[in-house]
């Protein structure tokens, strides 16, 4: 995730990667909070008020994510185990947490900047420098502490990949169960060959496609091949 560049995104072109659209909701709020501090200055609001008005609109926007986070407290998947359910209580409260003093720090800073053309631009490039410091510090606690919890070609591992940006080394095949819910291989790229038939009990899936319990191969009908993406 380092080392890119932050670039704004025009209307329906956001990443597909998740991490890399949190970047670009960035530099897009930064752009937005410019420009509505030029169009109240611009309609006579004072420097002070304006300032008021950005920071609630700020921390309203984190409490709003903050209320969402504390609704996923007890939803872990009981069929992980009682330790995977407290680890997730856990982390669901530690980020509860802090979205509640990131709302505190934005409230404060009500009346604390200025309108003034250059010190605006020196106070969002701060912003700017902090926020890309956060992102660092996410994918850092990602790679380090969340990607070596997870087992190979799970599901929980191919998020995390594609939540790094890393994910191009695995299969694109994808099907529907009988839920309607979409799977998609956790198997390296490459690794389909449709005369290996797979033993059903056990083993390697051979020339079939895998995530969790599912295997498939390219033939059904609510397939999409390995080869289609």
């Amino acid at each position: 995730m380092s080392g890119r560049q932050d670039v704004p995104a025009a209307a329906g072109e956001l990443s597909g990667d998740p991490v890399r659209r949190v970047t670009q909701y960035q530099t897009a709020g930064l752009n937005a909070r410019l420009r509505l501090f030029a169009l109240l200055e611009a309609q006579g609001v004072p420097a002070g008020e304006a300032d008021d008005l950005v920071a609630a609109l700020e921390a309203g926007a984190v409490a709003g994510a903050q209320s969402e986070v504390v609704e996923l407290d007890g939803t872990a998947p009981a069929a992980r185990g009682e330790a995977f359910e407290d680890g997730w209580d856990d982390g669901v409260t530690a980020v509860s947490q802090a979205l509640v003093r990131i709302a505190d720090r934005e409230w404060a800073r009500r009346g604390s900047r200025s309108a003034g053309a250059a010190e605006l631009t020196v106070h969002l490039a701060d912003i700017r420098q902090r926020e890309r410091a956060g992102l660092e510090r996410l994918e850092a606690f990602v790679r380090e502490t969340v990607l070596p919890r997870t087992h190979p070609y799970t599901t929980e591992r191919r998020r995390v990949l594609e939540a790094l940006g890393e994910a191009g080394g695995l299969c694109t095949a994808h099907t529907r169960n009988s839920d309607g819910d979409v799977l998609v291989c956790t198997l390296d790229a490459g690794h389909y060959a449709p005369d290996d038939k797979p033993p059903f009990k056990g083993g390697e899936p051979g020339g079939w496609h895998k995530a969790g319990a599912s295997i498939w191969n390219d033939s059904g009908a609510a397939c999409t091949p390995h080869t289609a993406l």
